[in-house]
This record gives C-alpha cells, sequence and structure tokens, in this order.
C-alpha cells in the first residue's frame, strides 16, 4: 500500500497534513466516477444501515506459502543489490525477490492484503470512512514468518463513527470467498459458464445488498443492490445521490499542483487511514491470535510481543534510520 509499516503511513500523513503537500496514492479507482458513486449511494442509505462488508481479491499470483525455498545464484551486473534491499535485514540475491515476488516476503512486502485491500477495499472505506478498526483477526494457511501465508480470511471489528454504525469487515485471499453471500449477485461469463468475479466487495445492509465487482470499483453493469434476490444495475436507479465526478487520477493531481484543490485520495484525509487499516489485518496474521488495537497510541494493548512492535514501528537495518 502506501507504505510497509504503520508507523510510517501516520508518519506521512501527518507530514503531509502540517506542510499542506499536494499528496495522492495510487489507487487508481479513488477518481472512477462508478466508484465514487457507488458510495455515494452507501451513504444515502439505500440499502439501510451496513451491517457486514465482504472484500475479496484473487491475489497472491505470486508463489506465497509455508517453507519456500527461494535459489540464490550471483547477483547479476545490472542488479544494484545493496540499494534494493534498502532498509530490510540483508540477504543474498534471489530472482525469487527481485524483481516481483518480494510482495509475498515479510520483510519486503505486505502480501495479498496489503498488495490489493488499498484498491480493492477502497469503495467501502470511502463509503463508510473504515478506519481505526478496535480488533483484528486472522485464519490463515500455515506460514512462517519468512512467506505470507497461502491463503487467509481477516475479520475486522470497527466501531461506530460519525453516526456510522458499528459493523465488520472481513477480508479474503488465496481463493477464498464469500460464497453464500454472493450467490445472487451478478456473474461474469467465462465461455458457456457464469463464474463468480475473482474480486470485488460486497456490503450488506439493512434492506439489502450492495455488490462492487472487480478491483477498482468500476464495472458499471455489474454494479449495484440486490434485494429479495433480485439484483438491480446502480445506473438504472431513477434517484441518484449527488457525489463529485473526477476527471481523472493523474489530473487531479496536476490539477493540485496547480492550486485547484487536492486529490481525493490524499495522504492526509483519506489514504494514510486507508493504508493503517489495510497493514492491521497483517498484526493478526502474524500473530495468529486476536488483536485489540489501540489507534491514538499505535499499540496492540493484548499483545506483550516485541515482534509485534516491529510490524507497528520498524527496526531499520543497513544504516538507515526513519525521520519526520
Amino acid at each position: 500500500p502506501l507504505t510497509h509499516s504503520i508507523e510510517e503511513a501516520r508518519i506521512m500523513a501527518q507530514l503531509a497534513k502540517e506542510k499542506q503537500l499536494k499528496t495522492q496514492m495510487g489507487n487508481q479507482g479513488t477518481a472512477n466516477s462508478n466508484l465514487r458513486l457507488s458510495a455515494a449511494f452507501i451513504k444515502s442509505g439505500i440499502i439501510g444501515a451496513i451491517k457486514e462488508v465482504h472484500v475479496w481479491t484473487n491475489r497472491p499470483v505470486w508463489p506465497q506459502s509455508f517453507g519456500l525455498k527461494v535459489k540464490e545464484p550471483p547477483t547479476p551486473d545490472h542488479v544494484h543489490w545493496n540499494e534494493w534491499i534498502g532498509p530490510a535485514k540483508f540477504r543474498p540475491y534471489s530472482p525469487d525477490y527481485h524483481d516481483f515476488k518480494w510482495r509475498g516476503f515479510w520483510d519486503f512486502g505486505t502480501g495479498a492484503l496489503g498488495d490489493m485491500s488499498c484498491h480493492t477495499l477502497n469503495m467501502p472505506y470511502m463509503a463508510l470512512n473504515l478506519r481505526n478498526p478496535t480488533s483484528v483477526e486472522a485464519k490463515t494457511d500455515p506460514h512462517d514468518k519468512n512467506c505470507y501465508p497461502g491463503s487467509s480470511e481477516i475479520e475486522y471489528m470497527f466501531p461506530e463513527l460519525d453516526g456510522r454504525p458499528a459493523l465488520k469487515m472481513t477480508w479474503y485471499d488465496g481463493g477464498k470467498k464469500p460464497l453464500k453471500l454472493i450467490a445472487d449477485c451478478p456473474k461474469q461469463k467465462r465461455g458457456n459458464r457464469d463464474v463468480v468475479y475473482s474480486s470485488g466487495s460486497l456490503l450488506i445492509g439493512e434492506k439489502g445488498k450492495f455488490f462492487s465487482p472487480g478491483d477498482y470499483g468500476g464495472e458499471v453493469g455489474a454494479t449495484g443492490i440486490v434485494v429479495d434476490g433480485e439484483f438491480t444495475n446502480q445506473l438504472r436507479i431513477k434517484d441518484k445521490p449527488e457525489y463529485t465526478k473526477s476527471q481523472g487520477h493523474f489530473k487531479e493531481l496536476t490539477d493540485a499542483i496547480r492550486g485547484e484543490g487536492n486529490p481525493v485520495s490524499n495522504f492526509a484525509d483519506y489514504s494514510g487511514g486507508l493504508t493503517e487499516t489495510t497493514l492491521l489485518g497483517n498484526l493478526a496474521v502474524w500473530t495468529g491470535k486476536k488483536v485489540e488495537w489501540d489507534a491514538e497510541n499505535m499499540k496492540a494493548t493484548n499483545i506483550d510481543d516485541e515482534t509485534v512492535e516491529k510490524l507497528i514501528r520498524h527496526e531499520y537495518h543497513n544504516g538507515y534510520t526513519i525521520r519526520s
């Protein structure tokens, strides 16, 4: 996501605010008008108060599992390995890290959750301000704290916030999906077969469900509400809520640099909090326990474990430090 640790995300958001910087995270769906309309529908109460959120992804699409063995050939001349390692604990070069598969290793990446949550969770986050959960708990395949597990199911509990009721959010990766809940949602065509979307989000409200397929909340024809088993495309709903259309991800930033507004996915108000929410899930993956979270103090209140603290506030190697 935006950063590798929770502390880094907090510092970047604070600095952006203090110095009035024009910033933008690369979760491009934030500037997608269909995603913004979806969030506006949820805020309008079209399916009532939200009780549950479910988000799933097709990641990982790289090797990631217990006891993964890596090759360690000589470093190619074109690879500057010391610079690539940066502040991570030093280890020999391997093509199993560089230049893509690093995502599956704790020292370098943030697993399937960190890779895609900033995209696939984005619409529910915009609609419901899903920041500062009070607890996170994970069920995963075995992992060795070198690689992330092959699959995870991570449950977040969010307290009431600014009139939005308390709710539960569940993240799924490694092939897991809430299949029973999405049974009456639109399917993708694959030949003559209907198949469940490989990624998306589903919000369960008091009056029905809202389905947003894909990673970026932008598939217009398959986005909408399900009430009593009947799906309605959101474009066919006559009374649409007001929302701010985007001129595009890149133009939002260039306009901001010229003094015209601020990108929605700026660090201070939006993407710093999204990153913190994302990375909290990996605390639960690491410990295998329920994590009670104190957001104000960035502390897992029920776990006295030095290794968990190092996930929140990294230990930097090879002469690197963090400063603001």
